[in-house]
């Protein structure tokens, strides 16, 4: 039988947001702090964690990309405008 996957608890702009899987892409938590994010592509954010795993503790998420979540990572995301 294989085991339950567990929820970690990660934390984007302030919120706590339980999150089932191993990874979290730079949409992902863009979503999760503006939630209508997919109507408006056009909109730029800036995303930095910490808190992370291991060899990367810390650093910049970059649109299209992803990264390994731990219990406690922190997320931040603000608008840059127009790119």
């Amino acid at each position: 039988m294989k085991p339950e996957k567990k929820l970690v608890t990660i934390i984007v702009e302030g919120t706590p947001h339980e999150w089932p899987k191993e990874e979290i892409s730079y949409e992902q938590v863009v979503t999760l702090e503006v939630p209508d994010y997919a109507q408006h592509p056009e909109i730029n954010y800036s995303v930095k964690y910490k808190r992370g795993q291991g060899n990367k503790p810390e650093g910049i998420l970059l649109k299209g990309e992803s990264v390994k979540v731990k219990e406690g990572m922190v997320f931040s995301v603000s608008e840059t405008g127009q790119s």
